[in-house]
């Protein structure tokens, strides 16, 4: 199975928002694996875990799909049941010494998902990359032999915006950015667009920002419900229908090593984003 070539999800079918983003906000060019960098400056909006889960949804629902971390922290590999200390090889050694990406592909939690792990040694790739010749374009040449693999390629990227982000980004066809439905919700977002305009401009000339994906949503209070609206209104038809919910089961997963498809496959949660792998891939009801 194969996803539609040079579609982005059904939310983005709507009318362009007339504003200085709207140059961004568009399917992507068709490439062999639709190549996604999840990313937002801003920490703790819901980037590893929506990495990793819309991952395991994808995957569950039969699509090829690799998770690539690239954070230092190591979230998304903990998160989808690695053990970074047992790791002979990690994403780090692909970009540094050019190790060829498939000798560090591990299996994921769900059948057909595999993992390209970080390790705290990514802290010093970016200081290693900066004198290398072509540093921006390391992942997307490393990842090159492998895409045709794969129907699905998930960059988490880290909450900054220096080369691994930028690596992430050369890397992808699309950007999905999460934006959590609390208080400063698009702080920084402008800065994020900024840095894919010049991407775009310099490096990806197919870069767009296909998905924005509302966050942490709590229906009961009011702010929340305000925050998603004023997204709404400044990207439009750019905004995912499926909002992803603040639960319990979401934050509890990650220490057990599982995908909330997995861990709690009745949630709240795992419908969510099993909702938003549909929404993605383009066949949402």
């Amino acid at each position: 199975m194969r996803p539609p070539q040079g579609s982005g999800h059904e939310a983005g079918a709507g009318s362009s928002p007339e504003s200085a983003e709207s140059a961004l906000l568009g399917p992507s060019a068709p490439r062999e694996a639709r190549v996604l960098a999840i990313a937002n400056q801003k920490g703790g909006v819901g980037k590893t875990t929506t990495a990793v889960n819309l991952g395991a949804a994808l995957a569950e629902a039969g699509w090829r799909v690799l998770v690539v971390d690239l954070d230092p922290q190591g979230n998304a590999t903990i998160g989808l049941g690695l053990d970074r200390q047992k790791l002979e090889v990690s994403l780090y050694e692909v970009l540094t010494q050019g190790l060829p990406v498939e000798e560090c592909l591990q299996d994921g939690r769900v059948g057909g998902l595999k993992v390209a792990p970080a390790t705290l040694d990514l802290v010093g790739a970016e200081i290693e990359l900066v004198p290398a010749m072509s540093r921006e374009l390391r992942l997307r040449r490393a990842l090159e032999p492998v895409l045709p693999q794969f129907d699905f390629v998930l960059a988490d990227c880290p909450p900054s915006l220096g080369l691994l982000t930028v690596n992430g980004l050369a890397a992808a066809g699309e950007v999905l950015v999460p934006i959590q439905c609390e208080y400063y919700a698009l702080e920084g977002v402008e800065q994020l667009l900024q840095v894919i305009r010049l991407v775009k401009t310099q490096i990806n000339p197919h870069l767009r920002v296909s998905a924005i994906v509302l966050t942490m949503y709590d229906a009961r209070t009011k702010l929340a419900e305000q925050v998603a609206a004023d997204v709404r209104s400044h990207f439009g038809g750019t905004v995912c229908r499926t909002i992803v919910p603040r639960t319990v089961r979401l934050s509890e997963a990650p220490s057990f090593g599982q995908p909330i498809t997995v861990f709690d496959p009745a949630s709240r949660g795992a419908i969510a984003y099993r909702e938003l792998a549909k929404e993605v891939a383009g066949v949402a009801p």
